[in-house]
């Protein structure tokens, strides 16, 4: 079957270029997936890898050793787990009247790339948000909060972060070191009577206005060294529909965890992100254009290969009825 050479794809290097500021944009609006599960570049699109249970990481034995005898001797066994990296992508045509009719307002391609890559990174922003707070997953290892945290007067996020720390502690032997929010959580927290009265006591002053606070002084309050802010939105309504905006990570929820802070798979955390690349694709998404003569469009593509992997739930202390 004859294959015309104008349908073959081809890699957009200078379109990709012009969507840098579009990845700046999407750290402003929160995009935090790779933050929570961390990228790790898998040689495989799926298989199977080993997870050491904690309980054997820590297992203690006897190490003294008497002249003329060995040493002690141990064992441990694996439990197997499996990935399987599944291909993501988005399109946009970009028709040639179109795009000529509207040069003067505005550089179709690049708004088309932005649209469709924005599209590849909110999905995988949500797979991720789905899996973390998920109070199935969760079932037992879910804290309900006394005290909703948008109550400034009587919340108590301090007290409430601190037992979920201890819980994941008392449970792995692992500290957590981080505590995943989005941001209108964010924005509560800083108005809470008591993490005001922490931060003023440390030495930043009696005036302490909230709208000052820094996520690197919600870490010092709760003894973290991240605090993840997830601020982005999506667009729940059918296209045609009215609008209706709603958080990608819900307002309900916040968790405290382990999150990787290298790229050694050996380093025990939450999860990854598996990332396949051998066919091409980039964790921020390639970029991709090729011609569709039926329409008389380029159509540009953006696409990414991945699969989301919660590794060690039980370093995830889900915390809820955090707002009212």
């Amino acid at each position: 079957m004859p294959t015309p050479e104008s349908s073959l794809s081809t890699l957009r290097p200078d379109v990709s270029a012009a969507l840098e500021e579009f990845n700046l944009q999407a750290d402003r609006e929160g995009f935090v997936a790779y933050r929570v599960l961390p990228v790790f570049e898998s040689a495989r699109a799926s298989g199977q890898f080993g997870i050491i249970p904690v309980e054997q990481l820590l297992q203690e034995r006897d190490t003294e050793r008497s002249a003329r005898s060995g040493y002690a001797r141990g064992d441990w066994t694996f439990q197997k787990s499996t990935f399987a990296t599944v291909e993501h992508g988005a399109e946009e045509p970009v028709d040639d009247n179109e795009a000529a009719l509207y040069a003067d307002w505005f550089d179709s391609e690049v708004i088309s790339a932005e649209r469709a890559r924005h599209a590849v990174l909110l999905n995988a922003e949500r797979r991720v948000a789905n899996a973390v707070f998920n109070a199935t997953t969760f079932t037992s290892q879910t804290t309900t909060v006394s005290n909703e945290w948008d109550d400034a007067t009587n919340a108590t996020p301090i007290d409430d972060v601190e037992t979920a720390v201890q819980a994941i502690w008392d449970r792995t032997g692992v500290w957590p070191n981080a505590l995943v929010i989005n941001r209108k959580v964010f924005r509560n927290l800083r108005n809470c009577d008591q993490i005001i009265e922490r931060i003023a006591s440390s030495g930043a002053g009696f005036a302490t206005r909230p709208g000052d606070i820094t996520t690197e002084q919600l870490a010092q309050c709760f003894d973290l060294a991240n605090i993840i802010v997830a601020g982005g939105a999506r667009n729940s309504a059918t296209e045609g529909q009215s609008l209706s905006i709603s958080p990608i990570w819900s307002d309900e929820y916040a968790m405290v965890t382990r999150v990787a802070s290298s790229a050694d798979f050996r380093e025990v955390c939450l999860g990854r992100t598996f990332h396949w690349g051998q066919d091409g694709s980039s964790i921020g998404g390639t970029v991709e254009s090729y011609r569709d003569e039926r329409i008389r469009a380029d159509v540009i593509r953006c696409r990414h290969q991945v699969d989301e992997v919660l590794l060690y739930t039980e370093l995830g202390q889900l915390l809820d009825n955090i707002t009212s």
